[in-house]
């Protein structure tokens, strides 16, 4: 564990990585449209651009986690983010400079997702690491609110930034990911490996034995960090277009409205985090009652057309997904050993990848199809979440004599 004295710079480097992390999808949605229009391109391409990304990462993910834990986690993070800035700056280039630019951007946006894959993940198995019981649920926490934070100020970045010209926001991606490589170069200390690193037959097979005996419960909690993330992207998907379309809102007003479910969102993680410790059945709780919080808010919003009633509306599920990310995070990166560890968390940050990339182009498809049923058939994916947790996820008691910090001893699952 770092010392007290700089527990707070250790924090705030883990903070900054999963922060850079969000930057690469939300600080790009509010130039989407006009990303569409320079580049002359359909509506499904330009909600590639996001899905690239996403895809990129989701396949790297569990490579680069499997490093970590054979190496070391800073090992992964630095190499990662010096690759995604570089991506930002193709992207850049080719945009102002480039011919088919377009084909060069998304292999900037693919260099950019293989990057991201060594961050975030591996940020959370980080934080595992180094910090223990209540205080690794509030550093978890913390993780997520960054995370969170960063979508709230990304799309106010992305709409200033386009101020300048529509493709600025590529070239910042460089000057954050130079930022997080000194914070975490210098404020991550990491323990060193008291034993050798299993080989790979031992690795795989302790893996197989984790999802063999708990693969039910990591099942479900899997798909509602990812389903969380596919609605978000979605319904930031579906506002950024509606906003400028419908009721011809641009620029920073725009970023500022998309902000709106995103700072509620962000404050929720912030507080759960900060207050769930070890607490298994208050955790298993929350993400119950956030899932029927973003199930009724998406049922809901197919009554709702003006922008007041219907972010009013729409922040009630912004609340639920902040319940329910901090508490599926502390459970997953606290259900297994270090040593597989980076693995398990890393898996997990790739169906929220996925749940990423899939959220715009489906959201897209829906949107043409029918508003209603957009909205009810998200609802049904939530609810069903939250059933699948309530069944999945059970917690056994505490015996009084048990001190074992791990929640992985402290979770019984059917």
């Amino acid at each position: 564990m770092p010392k007290q004295k700089h527990k707070g710079l250790t924090i705030a480097a883990i903070g900054s990585i999963p922060l850079i992390l969000v930057l690469g999808n939300s600080m790009l949605i509010p130039i989407l449209p006009s990303m569409k229009t320079e580049l002359n391109v359909t509506q499904f391409q330009t909600s590639l651009i996001i899905t690239v990304f996403s895809i990129a990462a989701a396949i790297s993910i569990p490579v680069l986690g499997y490093l970590s834990d054979r190496f070391s986690r800073k090992a992964v993070i630095i190499p990662a983010l010096i690759l995604y800035g570089l991506g930002g700056l193709l992207a850049g280039a080719a945009a102002a400079w480039f011919s088919s630019s377009y084909t060069w951007i998304l292999a900037g946006r693919i260099m950019q997702g293989i990057g991201a894959a060594g961050t975030a993940p591996i940020a959370m198995a980080l934080a595992g690491d180094l910090f223990k019981g209540a205080e690794q649920s509030k550093v978890l926490g913390l993780v997520e609110a960054s995370n969170g934070f960063g979508k709230v100020i990304s799309p106010i970045i992305g709409s200033l930034l386009a101020l300048l010209f529509w493709y600025a926001a590529f070239f910042a991606f460089p000057i954050f990911c130079f930022l997080s490589v000194l914070f975490t170069i210098f404020f991550i200390k990491e323990k060193k490996a008291e034993k050798e690193p299993p080989p790979v037959k031992k690795y795989v097979r302790g893996l197989v034995s984790v999802f063999k005996t708990e693969g039910r419960w990591l099942f479900a909690a899997y798909l509602t960090g990812a389903s969380c993330l596919f609605t978000l992207f979605g319904i930031l998907f579906y506002i950024s277009d509606i906003l400028e379309k419908d009721h011809h809102i641009d620029g920073l007003l725009k970023g500022a409205i998309l902000a709106i479910p995103l700072l509620f969102m962000t404050t929720t993680s912030y507080i759960t985090g900060s207050n769930i410790g070890k607490k298994m059945s208050l955790m298993k709780k929350l993400i119950v009652i956030g899932c029927l919080l973003m199930t009724a808010s998406f049922a809901s919003l197919i009554f709702f057309t003006k922008l007041l009633p219907f972010f009013a509306v729409l922040v009630v599920s912004s609340i639920g997904t902040g319940l329910v990310l901090p508490c599926i995070n502390s459970f997953i990166t606290g259900s297994v050993p270090s040593d597989r560890r980076g693995f398990v968390t890393s898996l997990y940050g790739s169906v929220r990848f996925l749940g990423v990339a899939i959220g715009p182009p489906i959201f897209s498809t829906l949107m043409e199809w029918s508003r209603s049923g957009m909205f009810l058939s998200t609802a049904g994916l939530t609810l069903l979440c939250g059933i699948l947790c309530m069944m999945l996820i059970h917690v056994a008691k505490k015996k009084p004599t048990e001190e074992n910090d791990s929640l992985f001893e402290k979770l019984q699952f059917t």
